[in-house]
């Protein structure tokens, strides 16, 4: 029997197919995947997703995931 807890679903993540649990959010996702969201900028379905937004954008069935790391840097 399948539950809430064991369901999933079929997504890309920096394109690769991934089967990640149902009713992640962005926030949720990034810890699932153990990203430092301190430090990454996403993208879900060809739209830039504000930190903020992130608790209410729900990653669904067939999305379309970018996960852009900053790296730091300077000049000599």
């Amino acid at each position: 029997m399948e539950t809430a807890e064991t369901k999933t679903i079929e997504v890309v993540v920096n394109g690769m197919a991934r089967t990640i649990p149902a009713g992640l959010n962005i926030d949720r996702l990034l810890e699932w995947l153990a990203i430092d969201a301190s430090r990454v900028a996403v993208e879900l379905n060809g739209q830039i997703v504000r930190m903020r937004e992130w608790p209410a954008a729900t990653v669904n069935e067939g999305a379309r995931i970018e996960v852009v790391w900053f790296v730091g840097g300077g000049a000599k």
